[in-house]
């Protein structure tokens, strides 16, 4: 007796074809080997925001990547993460290209990035390029892109990527390339322009029409569009304080002989790297003693410092650290927490979803915090609150009375919006602005986005402290993100200074905790893609342990083993 499905089983020709499944349930298909580009042209012909790679299966894939079977496939847009990074990437290998045809001599490093979208970047090897030369550029720059020129992705043998980059005086890519340890690597070429880029590129120039040049002393900006407005370039704004940060970071790297991870390695190797982290620590240490005698200078005016930053800027540690200083200036520090101003549970707003929004300012009881920052100021004994995060509701806290050299300390999201201390005069605070804005680069065409140091960090430190797996961490971080993109980024020039928590060694020490955090991140996982870019930077660099970093380092807040961690100013 047969088997039922026999019935319904039956020989077949081999299909020639292959089909695609879209998010939107759409199936298409065409011959074996086309690549996906094909696809979205026919799918997403309308689109108004263009498609610019692909999740093919759950791999993140290049639109030149052939379909050679039955696949679920996703369109990753320039309004996505990973959209945005590629495209960003390939604008930057259309600028080296460009310059190269115009002037071979020139050699541009792409060294950090602006908040309004865009790399600054630096010319060595001649005089910074003029207006009229960045023009000439960018008018190049156009013709290249309105001739959809192809950009060949090419795997050649790992000893003659070394000799093309030996050739051109790219020692940090060479130094890089001789600890690789496959035989082989990717190169894209573009108009016979070869050059490694960390991470996938667009198929042709044709999808990168939106950009802009122009100067920026003692360099330029290539700009860029950000994801939230993908198709148009946001209005340009000075970050006067910013900017001089990242400058004094670029001198210190230079300082220490670490201006590239592959100078990071070498120090590494040759058993320096004792005397990188003892220079990076006492660069930080003199920052915040000068922050500190700063505020004292001031301390009959500037009785209030308000510190902000993004996660895992390293504030907690900055601020016991800064309370320290303050102690050995003779002022006396004193620290309110910020948290125990919540408003009752049932009072707090919500946000689009519906969930409670806790990063919203009204979330906080605005104007009871300004009435006890005032009466503390004037010396009167005030009754604190305190806020119980079971309950949800505030109780009575302890009781607090400042004599005329104590200096208030709050951390906090909105320690930087003018709105938190409304009553407070303005001559009466103090703002200090925490984030890590590291310039160590891979080379000088690939960067580290800070964003990238503060995702580590705090990987990291929530599988230390909290319990947290890589991806809980990871499905967090775009609602991070976005409440530091509304609450801390557009006040942070409002600070009276800028404090970089970035230290130029951290990587080798994150490396080691991070990677088996990331790796743990399963395959179907839908931050599998994040998880594996991470992974996949992290290769480059070579692991330290944590033995030598001092006990109060701010990257001990994130690594474990503290001494600051139980000290209350």
């Amino acid at each position: 007796m047969k088997r039922k499905s026999a019935a319904i089983v039956q020989d077949a020709e081999p299909r020639q074809t292959a089909q695609v499944r879209l998010a939107d349930g759409r199936v298409l298909e065409a011959p074996v080997g086309t690549p996906v580009e094909a696809y979205f042209d026919v799918a997403f012909a309308d689109s108004p925001v263009p498609v610019i790679a692909a999740l093919v299966n759950g791999e993140l894939r290049e639109l030149a990547y052939p379909i050679q079977r039955d696949s679920r496939v996703d369109a990753l847009l320039l309004s996505d993460s990973d959209g945005v990074r590629i495209y960003r990437r390939s604008l930057s290998f259309l600028l080296v290209a460009a310059v190269r045809d115009l002037f071979p001599d020139a050699q541009i490093f792409v060294e950090y990035s602006l908040p309004f979208g865009g790399f600054f970047c630096q010319v060595r090897g001649r005089a910074p390029f003029s207006v009229k030369e960045l023009a000439q550029i960018e008018t190049h720059m156009r013709r290249i892109v309105a001739e959809d020129t192809p950009i060949i992705r090419e795997r050649v043998p790992l000893d003659e990527a070394i000799a093309l980059f030996n050739a051109r005086g790219e020692e940090e890519k060479v130094n890089l390339l001789l600890r690789r340890r496959k035989d082989y690597l990717i190169l894209y070429n573009l108009r016979s322009t070869r050059d490694y880029f960390h991470g996938y590129m667009v198929p042709s120039t044709k999808y990168l029409r939106y950009f802009a040049l122009y100067p920026h002393p003692p360099g330029f900006v290539l700009q860029y569009p950000r994801r939230h407005r993908p198709t148009e370039l946001l209005p340009r704004h000075d970050y006067p304080q910013l900017t001089a940060v990242f400058r004094e970071y670029g001198e210190w790297l230079r300082l220490l002989g670490v201006d590239s991870v592959s100078a990071l390695n070498d120090a590494i190797a040759n058993d320096r790297i004792r005397e990188v982290i003892l220079v990076s620590e006492a660069l930080h240490e003199e920052r915040i003693a000068r922050i500190a005698g700063e505020i004292v200078r001031r301390k009959r005016e500037a009785r209030l410092v308000l510190v902000a930053g993004p996660s895992a800027s390293g504030k907690t540690s900055f601020s016991k650290r800064l309370a320290v200083q303050l102690l050995a200036h003779g002022a006396r520090p004193f620290a309110l927490e910020l948290d125990n101003y919540f408003v009752d549970r049932e009072q707090t707003p919500r946000d689009e979803n519906g969930e409670y929004d806790f990063e919203s300012l009204g979330a906080l009881d605005v104007p009871l915090f300004n009435q006890h920052l005032l009466a503390l100021m004037n010396g009167e004994e005030v009754q604190l609150t305190r806020f119980n995060f079971h309950t949800g509701q505030r109780e009575p806290g302890k009781a607090a009375q400042l004599g005329p050299d104590h200096i208030i300390i709050i951390e906090g999201i909105h320690g930087l919006n003018p709105q938190l201390v409304p009553a407070v005069p303005e001559e009466c605070i103090y703002r200090v602005y925490v984030s890590a804005l590291t310039q160590l680069n891979i080379d000088r065409h690939n960067r580290v986005p800070t964003t990238d140091t503060r995702l580590l960090r705090r990987i990291v430190r929530d599988a230390t402290y909290r319990g947290y797996s890589a991806e809980e961490t990871l499905n967090r971080w775009e609602s991070v993100r976005r409440g530091e993109k509304w609450h801390i980024f557009p006040y942070q020039e409002n600070a009276d200074v800028m404090f970089n928590s970035a230290l130029a060694y951290e990587l080798a020490i994150l490396k080691p905790l991070a990677e088996p955090l990331l790796l743990q991140v399963e395959h179907t996982s839908p931050r599998h893609v994040e998880a594996k870019r991470l992974l996949t930077f992290l290769r480059w660099v070579e692991p330290c342990g944590p033995d030598l970093i001092p006990d109060n380092s701010l990257l001990r807040e994130f690594v474990g083993g503290s001494i600051l961690r139980d000290y209350a100013p």
